[in-house]
């Protein structure tokens, strides 16, 4: 199913980078993956097709770049169409889309409980926790945001969740207990072969996030 060589400059923990390859795994493309030392030397090839940025993911398709995950798992259903990620209907894209920018621009910034300590990192926690409510009532009884098949909003909703264990260590809490036919779709989407080959450990993510936390004096 291939169409030229397709390169992803990657990082591990970014939920960004996970889109892109589980939307990639769903195709069947194959693709390199290669891993960017973001804190120890940016290579060359990020550093050239995204010069103000300097971010992952970039996806590179017979060399020519593309950024922003958004963008980069619409241009991959359009290449390589089956199975479809986006509805057929133009309404239905349009609310996936509509879907995408509320995890991004809401859910992701509500997600810095981990980077928050003390009152800020409570109020972070009350927020995202609403947040969540609001995605599990968009999911509502089925069986994908989609519908019945696994698509565009599960992918960019499953890639986020990879964080979801550091969140809850941080802001005390669980999401089982606050959203469970979230939590309930959550583990039937980790059961996918896409979404087990490219989410990381739990642990692992909570470790990195210590760690940064660390780094930026949080402790």
């Amino acid at each position: 199913m291939s169409k030229g060589e397709v390169v992803l400059l990657d990082f591990w923990a970014s939920p960004f980078c996970m889109r892109v390859k589980i939307a990639l795994e769903e195709k069947g493309v194959e693709y390199e993956a290669r891993e960017e030392h973001l804190f120890a030397g940016k290579s060359e090839l990020l550093l050239k097709p995204n010069p103000v940025y300097q971010k992952v993911p970039v996806f590179l398709h017979h060399g020519k770049p593309l950024y922003d995950s958004i963008t980069i798992i619409s241009y991959i259903d359009e290449v390589w169409p089956s199975p479809p990620l986006l509805p057929a209907s133009a309404y239905g894209r349009a609310q996936a889309r509509l879907w995408a920018d509320f995890i991004d621009e809401k859910v992701l910034v509500a997600g810095n409980i981990w980077r928050s300590k003390g009152e800020v990192a409570e109020r972070a926690k009350n927020e995202f926790i609403d947040l969540l409510k609001q995605l599990e009532g968009g999911l509502g009884e089925k069986e994908y945001f989609g519908g019945d098949s696994f698509g565009f909003v599960d992918i960019i909703v499953i890639s986020l969740a990879s964080w979801f264990y550091a969140f809850e260590k941080f802001g005390w809490f669980k999401v089982e207990e606050e959203c469970p036919k979230l939590s309930a779709w959550m583990n039937k989407c980790m059961q996918r072969e896409s979404v087990a080959k490219v989410i990381p450990d739990a642990e692992k993510v909570y470790e990195y996030a210590i760690m940064m936390r660390k780094l930026r004096g949080i402790e």
